[in-house]
């Protein structure tokens, strides 16, 4: 049994030896199991628990630490700073539609088999003997892994929990793997309505940052129906692009591209979930906007109206207000890099756009990167070659301006006006936006300077 350092592995054989002298078994079950099969560091265990209850386990856990109650629908224990999860053998799960979960009840003197036969899908339905590091595979997962097909444990049980759909869709991009036909069929029945907004949105921030490929997820979340939860995305399906720049195809392969494309500008830092939800509704404005003018196809406006479709998707799926505004303002300038670059824009435009960046919490980089994602997510010479010329051009410019870590600040001030014998009013604000402009304009750092243009232009128009 291996894993990460910072797993208390030794603990964890301890534990399991204490539960099988008190007459129990103890076995690492999940993804955990399945990601050690496959080479990959995981970063949860979690243990099952046979023959013991619950009061059992919990006074064998407090021999090891202080025992914490998480999750109550789940009957999850855990030891004070040991990122492990112990639980009783699940028999039955209950939906509740509109809540954040579900209710279990547990059976600890359930067979391993019948146990896992209740988990998804084969693959996480293996468990491993801490003690022994023996696998247990009844239901034939570790055949699944390596054949790279994804099947239901056990089909009876599979639609107690509609979320498995998501799951299964998130798998299949995660792991590149082929949900077979009868997989296929039991998530397309499902009804992802049952479920909180809550989970949905947890289970798509898993797709969209832990697979390379996102675009199989949303394939077959489109081929199995399921994309019909999901409209804003579905209603890029069929939506036409001019072919000078999107020989690809519509706008739904042109998105699902994309996100692939982000997937590889990724820095495992609190911008991920941003530039990843920013290619996924970077082009919501199109359908809307769409249409044939003298000969080629155009969505004029498409940044612009693409913004209140964005905010409502989020908003729908409890997304978080700070990410809301993020994605938000991504989409609305995710043009810009390469505008500038085509018309040449001037410093002023650079320090107005950044200064807006910035108001929504939007580095210039983390923008660059979802017009990079738009950019090499298609298939013209330039895409297929990975170039971007606007890429360089962008970049070099913001950092000439020193607009690369934050906005300019504002040089002309309240006092400023103050010591020029002005006083306070309703037209303090004119007067300093005009020395913003200005600053913009002219890159100026002295507010005295800043202040006499526009005082003396002031002074031209009386």
């Amino acid at each position: 049994m291996t894993g990460r350092a910072d797993i208390p592995l030794n603990l964890i054989r301890d534990i399991a030896n204490a539960i099988l002298n008190a007459g129990g078994r103890a076995f690492v079950v999940g993804g955990y199991v399945r990601d050690q099969l496959l080479g990959i560091d995981s970063k949860d265990i979690d243990v099952e628990i046979y023959h013991l209850s619950v009061i059992e386990l919990e006074q064998i856990l407090r021999t090891f630490g202080e025992v914490l109650h998480v999750g109550k629908a789940f009957g999850v224990l855990r030891i004070k700073d040991v990122d492990v999860d112990f639980s009783l053998p699940r028999q039955d799960l209950k939906v509740q539609p509109g809540h954040k979960g579900f209710q279990v009840s547990c059976d600890p003197t359930m067979s391993f088999e019948d146990a896992s036969r209740r988990r998804d899908v084969t693959i996480n339905s293996m468990g491993l003997d801490p003690i022994t590091g023996n696998l247990l595979d009844p239901h034939g997962g570790r055949l699944d892994l390596k054949a790279k097909i994804l099947r239901a444990t056990d089909p009876i049980h599979f639609g107690e929990d509609p979320l498995r759909a998501l799951r299964v869709a998130s798998f299949a991009a995660r792991f590149r793997m082929t949900p077979n036909q009868e997989l296929s069929k039991l998530c397309a029945v499902l009804n992802l309505s049952e479920l909180s907004a809550e989970r949905i949105f947890e289970e798509i921030n898993k797709l969209l940052l832990k697979s390379d490929h996102p675009s199989i997820g949303f394939d077959f979340l489109r081929t199995t129906g399921l994309l019909r939860f999901f409209p804003e995305v579905e209603t890029l399906i069929n939506v036409p692009q001019e072919p000078k720049w999107h020989p690809e195809g519509d706008v739904f392969v042109h998105t699902m591209m994309a996100l692939d494309q982000a997937a590889k500008l990724r820095r495992c830092d609190d911008d991920d979930l941003a530039l990843m939800y920013g290619t996924l509704c970077h082009d919501f404005g199109k359908p809307m906007t769409t249409e044939i003018i003298n000969g080629r196809i155009r969505s004029r406006e498409h940044d612009k109206k693409g913004v209140p479709v964005t905010e409502a998707f989020l908003n729908r799926l409890r997304a978080p207000k700070s990410l809301v505004r993020k994605v938000s303002t991504l989409v609305r300038h995710h043009l810009a890099p390469t505008l500038y670059y085509r018309t040449q824009a001037t410093p002023k435009a650079y320090r107005q756009l950044v200064r807006e960046l910035a108001a929504k919490k939007v580095s210039p980089n983390l923008l660059l990167r979802v017009a990079r994602a738009d950019h090499l997510g298609r298939t013209t010479d330039d895409a297929m070659a990975q170039r971007f010329p606007a890429w360089e051009h962008f970049q070099k410019t913001v950092e000439s301006l020193s607009l690369e870590q934050k906005a300019p600040s504002d040089v002309v001030l309240g006092r400023h006006l103050i010591a020029r014998d002005l006083k306070p009013g309703q037209h303090f604000t004119r007067i300093l936006t005009q020395c913003r402009e200005v600053q913009d304009e002219t890159g100026w750092n002295d507010p005295e300077k800043i202040l006499d243009r526009v005082l003396h232009m002031k002074d031209a128009d009386s």
